[in-house]
């Protein structure tokens, strides 16, 4: 049976795109952009999204589109009787590792669009009181079961239909109002009382606080957001360049889909900054910036139930997006592998990712005193760190040796499938990048991982 492909170059791009925008675009890259000096900072930010992100995309594009496969057989087929296929084997746990903690904050998105959307969070709450509110979520297992149930069953429900009747269709309009929601939040921030203040320390260059968070540790931040930004090393992206046409050259998409996920980004900074400064809350990072820091501003401003709706409204579709993207991409593994069918898949992957998922639930509460790393942590930072600093840099390390190294792949073929078609193109001269640059960017950012966690 032909392979079914996307039906419009605009699907493509919106379905990839949502597969690389989440939550990491609105609750780290505001925060740290801020934190390490604002225009200088995104400056850096763009050069490393250039230099290692675009090249990075291309890879997992290429392999998808020359092998019209998942990652479940695109390394039999473009390398048959090779032994890149045993990659796969811990390359495709990532995407369960991923949607099983991935769902649940998704959740956590439904239930706080409903509570804030509904008016059920009261008027001039404190941080602290938007704090507790939170852990009162946290603390309840069976809410928290209800919302992730909810997200996963209706993210797979769409797979269900395929790629055009499923993924595409319902993919791209949520896509569409994404942007709409995110320009329309923007575009209210202009008529806050803070937004020159936010704007400003969003945005203008500020050495004094580059230097105060240190020169390195800027470098290494905005190393480290342009390459988990895109969440290559597991296949998610490639199942889209498996669906997609000829038509457009590789860095060409690549450099679109980049460019829409920073979009997302930056504007989610003019919405988040401005607010904060109109109110005097004081900006954070990760969870609390999204249901402490945002709750309180909300709570305080008028019609604060309709904004915050809309805004979590919004964030609900980025997380949705993504859920669907990387559930399209264990589905059609599956498919190849196991030679089931896709409802049969839909069903299995289903009831997987949910059990999956409830060591994540359970350690905010009945296992709570569980902490995998040490400290405080839980379940779901185990989770994280085993995704973020070892699954994903292995991953793209292997997607860059395959397509490097004479055994593998070969760099001739990535070039051929890479510059087919109308766009920009990657130069040949561009291999000793690929092969000594790349790795070792990619094994600075494990060592550095590992000493974020354990270096403390």
């Amino acid at each position: 049976m032909a392979r079914e492909q996307f039906s419009s170059r605009l699907g493509f791009l919106l379905i990839a795109a949502g597969c690389a925008i989440g939550l990491g675009n609105v609750w780290r890259f505001p925060y740290i952009t801020g934190q390490y000096g604002g225009a200088i900072f995104v400056l850096i930010y763009l050069c490393f999204l250039f230099l290692i992100g675009i090249p990075l995309l291309t890879m997992e594009l290429s392999v998808g589109r020359a092998s019209r496969r998942s990652l479940g057989k695109s390394f039999e087929e473009l390398t048959p009787g090779s032994k890149w296929r045993l990659n796969k084997f811990w390359m495709i746990p990532g995407n369960y590792i991923l949607m099983s903690f991935y769902s649940l904050v998704t959740g956590w998105m439904l239930y706080y669009m409903l509570k804030v959307g509904s008016g059920n969070v009261e008027v001039n709450i404190t941080q602290a009181q938007a704090g507790a509110i939170f852990n009162n979520l946290l603390a309840s297992p069976n809410v928290m079961l209800m919302c992730t149930v909810f997200v996963v069953v209706l993210a797979f429900s769409v797979c269900a239909f395929g790629l055009k009747r499923g993924v595409e269709r319902i993919t791209k309009p949520m896509m569409l109002m994404l942007f709409g929601l995110l320009i329309f939040l923007a575009a209210r921030s202009f008529t806050l009382p803070g937004f020159s203040e936010g704007v400003s320390y969003y945005l203008m260059p500020n050495f004094e606080n580059m230097q105060k968070s240190g020169i390195l540790n800027a470098l290494s931040a905005a190393m480290g957001q342009a390459f988990f930004t895109l969440g290559l090393g597991v296949g998610s992206i490639q199942i889209f360049g498996s669906y997609m046409s000829r038509d457009y050259s590789l860095g060409y998409e690549a450099f679109t889909i980049t460019l829409l996920d920073t979009t997302v980004a930056l504007l989610a900074g003019l919405v988040i900054f401005p607010a904060c400064f109109s109110y005097a809350v004081e900006p954070g990072q990760g969870p609390g910036l999204i249901f402490v820091t945002l709750v309180t501003v909300f709570s305080n401003m008028e019609y604060g139930a309709i904004w915050g709706g809309i805004f979590f409204l919004f964030m609900l579709f980025a997380a949705m997006s993504t859920l669907i993207a990387v559930f399209e991409n264990i589905i059609a593994i599956t498919i190849e592998v196991f030679n089931v069918s896709r409802v049969k898949s839909v069903v299995i992957n289903c009831v997987a990712i949910l059990l999956l998922g409830l060591p994540c639930m359970y350690g905010y509460n009945y296992l709570s005193d569980i902490h995998p790393l040490g400290g405080e942590s839980t379940i779901l930072d185990t989770y994280d760190f085993i995704l973020s600093n070892n699954i994903l840099p292995f991953g793209t390390t292997c997607y860059v040796l395959y397509i490097t190294l004479k055994r593998g792949w070969g760099f001739d073929n990535y070039l051929k499938e890479t510059n087919h078609g109308k766009g920009l193109k990657i130069p040949k001269a561009a291999f000793n990048y690929y092969r000594f640059i790349l790795p070792v960017v990619i094994c600075a950012l494990f060592i550095q991982g590992y000493v974020g966690v354990f270096g403390k």
